[in-house]
């Protein structure tokens, strides 16, 4: 999706999602900026070729596409997967980035939901083809609605997973899922950490959202992230699961727009990042893999 005019956002949508996650927010963002939400490799109406689908990669996929667009500067938004990248992005390309907003954010510590563990292990993905089979989908329906009932954590997110549960009976978007999922987590959890990184954006503007009852990505993380960036902002919001944009999108409007106007853009020159590098605990960037040809949809 690209919509309005004015300062340029990048919103990354989460894991098996898709532009979808934003919907309802961009027509408000729209007003006053560039709106730019791509559907990530792999998912939505994107290509799901064979191909690189690290955080990496989807970082440099980010580039290209700004690129294509002839945007130079954005602030980004990016949620759970999405966060990843966003910060991936910032790293790879400070210069490009303005403003940092983290969602339910990936990329933290180990702690992950048991079933994204399961998905990620070796031989797991020849369990998801059962997701096709008649009367999966209505089960699986059933399933979040029992979550729901019971109060589980996860049962507040019941109505968003079940629809990344909907996308996954096509076979194309299922290989695509594991192999995004397993490069971030294998059957321990997590198995990449932004903490080690985060004295980099020392002058990066940073907000965080999480929802109390984060049932995939715990909220204990949100305070470990803001404890790394004493100078980010941290917005818990009570009685919300994993998507607190879209289960509370006026507040996470206000919040949002309260950090924008409140923040002047971030600016790195190649010597002063250089020079933070030098300064830092690791002696030089971490490389990332290649780009495969394939560029993300991006409906206007």
């Amino acid at each position: 999706m690209l919509a309005g005019q004015g300062p340029a956002l990048l919103l990354i949508h989460g894991i098996g999602d898709s532009s979808e996650s934003w919907r309802e927010l961009i027509p408000a963002l729209a007003r006053n900026h560039t709106v730019i939400a791509p559907d990530l490799l792999g998912h939505g109406q994107s290509d799901k070729p064979r191909a690189d689908y690290s955080i990496g990669a989807y970082a440099n996929a980010m580039r290209d596409l700004l690129s294509v667009l002839d945007i130079d500067r954005v602030t980004v938004v990016g949620h759970s997967l999405g966060g990843g990248v966003a910060m991936q992005f910032a790293y790879q390309f400070p210069e490009r980035c303005e403003r940092l907003v983290l969602i339910s954010t990936g990329g933290v510590s180990h702690e992950v939901h048991p079933m994204l563990r399961f998905v990620a292990a070796p031989n797991a993905d020849l369990v998801l083809p059962l997701l096709g089979a008649p009367g999966a989908r209505p089960l699986g329906q059933l399933g979040f609605k029992v979550l729901r009932a019971l109060k589980t954590k996860i049962g507040h997110d019941a109505e968003q997973l079940t629809r990344v549960f909907d996308a996954l009976p096509n076979a194309a978007s299922r290989r695509a899922f594991v192999r995004t999922l397993r490069a971030a987590i294998d059957w321990r959890g997590q198995a990449i950490t932004m903490l080690d990184r985060c004295y980099l954006a020392r002058d990066m503007p940073t907000l965080l959202v999480w929802g109390e009852r984060d049932g995939v990505i715990p909220v204990a993380h949100a305070y470990q992230v803001h404890a790394a960036m004493p100078e980010s902002r941290l917005e818990v919001f009570s009685n919300t699961g994993h998507f607190p944009h879209q289960n509370q999108p006026e507040r996470f409007l206000q919040v949002f727009r309260d950090f924008y106007d409140s923040t002047s853009a971030c600016s790195h020159s190649a010597e002063e990042w250089r020079a933070l590098l030098r300064r830092g605990s690791i002696a030089a960037p971490v490389g990332t893999p290649a780009l495969r040809p394939v560029a993300p949809h991006l409906s206007v």
